[in-house]
């Protein structure tokens, strides 16, 4: 099974940086139907940053408008998923080296049955080149 690279929206909100927020914000987005593709928290300053890659960009932002969130984006991040196999990280890394674009941060998982996932941002004006140097499709 190949690994498969795309590029695909992401929004991004702030919140207070404390128990429940997670829970109260992904708990209105499942509310309303939302299904997410991916999702990130981090802390940011005092506050918190949740990254959401929502399968629907117009169901998401109708739902966070509805929820009342201040929702930023859409930017793009790049979606990687495929067969689980040592390496198969540090080939994406390797790519975007040899292209010398910077990796602004990555996250990846085994999400079991022998297949990983994994969430890759750069910088805007990388993105194009990124695609390419990833062979986004």
């Amino acid at each position: 099974m190949a690994t498969t690279v795309r590029i695909a929206d992401y929004f991004y909100i702030d919140v207070p940086e404390r128990a429940g927020e997670g829970a109260r914000v992904l708990g209105q987005l499942r509310d309303a139907g939302v299904n997410l593709l991916a999702i990130s928290g981090f802390p940011a300053g005092r506050r918190a940053q949740i990254d959401f890659v929502p399968e629907n960009a117009a169901a998401f932002r109708a739902a966070a408008k509805k929820a009342g969130l201040k929702v930023t984006g859409p930017k793009k991040v790049f979606l990687i998923e495929g067969e689980d196999r040592m390496g198969v990280m540090a080939e994406a890394m390797e790519h975007l080296a040899a292209a010398k674009i910077s990796v602004i941060s990555s996250q990846a998982i085994c999400a079991g049955a022998g297949r990983f996932g994994a969430i890759l941002w750069v910088a805007p004006r990388d993105v194009k080149r990124a695609a390419k140097a990833l062979g986004a499709g």
